[in-house]
């Protein structure tokens, strides 16, 4: 396994900003992002296409260059911020089809999706997931045909257990998983026992470490907010051995989202990666 980094760490820098959030007065490219990733040593990111200046072919390959000189592996990262809407949008499903060809102008035959959201995970999951499934059938195909494999991301909509099913319904293996290990305790799951469940069909991960937030409301999906890696509620080091034992040897890619405490995000970054690198040296020796 390699240590990695997902923009979304850095989404105040691209723009978003949560309401209780500060701006932080200044704004970053791709290329920002790129050189932070490389002046912290890390080797593979994942790229939210929602900060992309554009999604055609020829900005792309300009991502494939800049990572491409920098040997970063990379995931091509697409849903945020309520992906398919449970199976309801079939705007956003014609969107995400179109993208999948273009993932190989990036050089990326990885390209995380996402099914739900929050905003969605207490209405009925069954009618979800057979929609889910019967859009994902078609996209499954062209991601194929493209030798693309989609990552489907537990997003604070599905257990660990419905995301299997939702595999498994799909059955072909351009559909595997982007495991996210804060998410998990967010739908209030084992976070190990989850990726033992679903190690074996991950290809991606979003490795996340959470803490709760005293002056929160639990109703709150930040209740469960982002600290440095390790420092958290999930036994980090547990999830990546339930990974490792299921074979995963991809990038454990590094992701916050709303920062206890509002965090510098950059500092909290560098402490996941130093964290990480420690960890696996010690897994690995």
């Amino acid at each position: 396994m390699k240590v990695g980094i997902d923009s979304y760490c850095y989404h105040r820098y691209f723009g978003e900003i949560y309401p209780e959030q500060t701006d932080p007065g200044v704004r970053w490219t791709f290329q920002d992002f790129v050189r932070r990733a490389v002046e912290l040593g890390v080797a593979g990111v994942s790229l939210e296409s929602c900060f992309f200046d554009s999604l055609e072919p020829g900005y792309l390959s300009e991502i494939k260059a800049v990572l491409d000189e920098n040997s970063l592996e990379r995931v091509l990262a697409w849903g945020h911020p309520d992906g398919l809407e449970a199976g309801r949008s079939e705007k956003a499903w014609r969107e995400m089809n179109s993208l999948i060809p273009k993932a190989r102008f990036m050089g990326a035959d990885i390209m995380r999706i996402v099914a739900s959201s929050l905003m969605f995970r207490n209405e009925p999951h069954a009618p979800q997931i057979e929609a889910i499934v019967k859009m994902l059938k078609t996209s499954v195909q062209i991601a194929a045909d493209n030798g693309v494999i989609l990552a489907l991301e537990n997003h604070i909509d599905y257990t660990s257990a419905e995301i299997q099913e939702i595999l498994e319904r799909v059955g072909s293996d351009a559909l595997k998983v982007n495991f996210d290990t804060g998410n998990t305790l967010r739908m209030m799951e084992d976070p190990v026992a989850a990726a033992r469940r679903l190690g074996p069909f991950t290809v991606a991960t979003h490795t996340k470490d959470l803490d709760a937030c005293r002056h929160v409301r639990p109703e709150e999906w930040y209740f469960f907010s982002s600290v440095p890696v390790g420092t958290g509620l999930i036994d980090m080091r547990g999830v990546v051995l339930a990974l490792k034992e299921c074979g995963y040897q991809g990038v454990l890619a590094v992701e916050s989202d709303h920062h206890k405490d509002n965090q510098d995000e950059d500092q909290l970054v560098a402490a996941s990666v130093a964290y990480l690198k420690q960890l696996l040296a010690e897994l690995e020796g």
